[in-house]
């Protein structure tokens, strides 16, 4: 891997720390492939490197799995050319970095849940990166910065925007001058390695709320239909004809409410909805039992083999009973933030395609919008019975592509 320049605000944040005794922490934010998360790593270690020996140092992402992939795929060889020797312990989320006769440690967490900050208690760093911060809970955060007691410590923050009144916009680029913060906003034009046919296919890959954070860079808020650029006559397909690669079944159960249930194929890498189950029991006048869903999953699937059936987390009757008729069963991941994103990816890069025999999840796109009175992002509770079973499929596509097909289901 060879970067034959960096643009000025990259050199910025290469730099800053090199006569900078005023600042305490950095913050890049803005658009998606603007450069900022390798310059950020590159200026990372070699500040710690430069400043520190025998000490030890936090790398943070919404998951390990993704540091990885977002990180330290792009970092490891880049500091192995500078001269670095990296030393990577996947067993203990430790890498070993070494350059002359110095040496610091480098520990790898996930910023997934409120549970994660307990991960993080106990240690001592000299200073910690935080990528994709905005997605992390605040109780993870404020425990890591709350971990770098060492004099001469420094935080290093990165991610994309989200709403206005997100906590880490609010309390952190609001406040970047009182926290001694040296702010930077990043667009795509700052990154000289994206040609401009790349930066054109970043655009028309996002529209609404989407493309306003993630190509604009704007901490703005959710408003208006949720996946604002799906219509019906161009979006949907006939179902394929002949059998599927893989086949899989998404559940959102109710009682009181609708059940949902999504039969997915899988052809070409791409996963088609070709047909699906719907039961409003409010609508009928009568509801059904465990053993009647279980036997509506038998008939949706009609024979074919599955690779899963994810169903709602908090369905446990539900599960057990799937799982005493010989299903394979996922608890779904129910991040709803998180899985609208990647559904909207999925659904704008083709990944995943609603065929037009499936009426009801059709319906509800058109029908699915953001609360705007929250204060974070979240949709209107109503309307989303097959929005939650295709989000709960997304999610677990985002997890076979992180993890590959032949992997079983790994925790984050």
């Amino acid at each position: 891997m060879k970067i034959r320049r960096f643009s000025p605000k990259q050199r910025k944040v290469l730099t800053w720390w090199v006569r900078d005794n005023y600042h305490e922490a950095i913050i890049c934010d803005g658009a998606v492939r603007s450069g900022k998360t390798l310059c950020m790593g590159i200026s990372f270690v070699c500040w710690a490197m430069r400043c520190f020996d025998r000490r030890q140092f936090g790398l943070c992402g919404k998951s390990i799995i993704s540091l990885r992939r977002n990180v330290l795929s792009e970092l490891l060889p880049y500091l192995r050319q500078l001269g670095f020797q990296c030393l990577e312990k996947r067993s203990e989320n430790l890498i070993l970095i070494r350059h002359g006769s110095r040496e610091n440690r480098f520990y790898l967490f996930g910023g997934y849940d409120e549970s994660s900050a307990a991960l993080i208690q106990g240690i001592t760093f000299a200073g910690v990166l935080l990528d994709e911060v905005a997605l992390m809970p605040r109780s993870f955060v404020e425990q890591a910065c709350a971990r770098c007691s060492v004099s001469g410590s420094r935080l290093w923050f990165s991610c994309n925007p989200e709403g206005p009144q997100h906590w880490f916009y609010q309390e952190w680029i609001l406040k970047s001058r009182e926290r001694h913060a040296l702010y930077l906003h990043f667009t795509m034009e700052d990154n000289p390695a994206l040609s401009e046919r790349i930066r054109v296919r970043y655009r028309n890959s996002y529209s609404g709320i989407f493309y306003r954070r993630f190509v604009l860079g704007e901490w703005t808020a959710a408003q208006g239909l949720i996946y604002d650029f799906f219509e019906p006559e161009s979006c949907c397909v006939p179902p394929p004809e002949g059998e599927m690669e893989r086949y899989c079944i998404s559940v959102d159960y109710g009682t009181a409410n609708p059940t949902s249930c999504g039969f997915w194929g899988l052809r070409n890498n791409v996963w088609y909805r070709l047909r699906e189950y719907y039961y409003n029991s409010r609508k009928e006048g009568c509801q059904k039992t465990d053993a009647e869903y279980v036997e509506a999953i038998r008939a949706l699937a009609d024979g074919r083999p599955l690779a899963a059936v994810l169903v709602d987390p908090s369905a446990a009757s539900f599960i057990e009973a799937l799982r005493r008729e010989g299903f394979s069963v996922e608890r779904a991941k129910n991040d709803v933030a998180d899985g609208i994103r990647v559904t909207a990816d999925l659904l704008k890069r083709k990944r995943i395609v609603i065929c037009d025999t499936c009426g009801d999840c059709i319906r509800e796109m058109g029908l699915y919008t953001w609360d705007e009175r929250m204060g974070h992002d979240a949709p209107k509770k109503e309307n989303d019975h097959a929005m939650d079973d295709m989000r709960y499929f997304a999610m677990w596509v985002r997890k076979q592509e992180e993890g590959g097909f032949a992997a079983t289901y790994v925790e984050r």
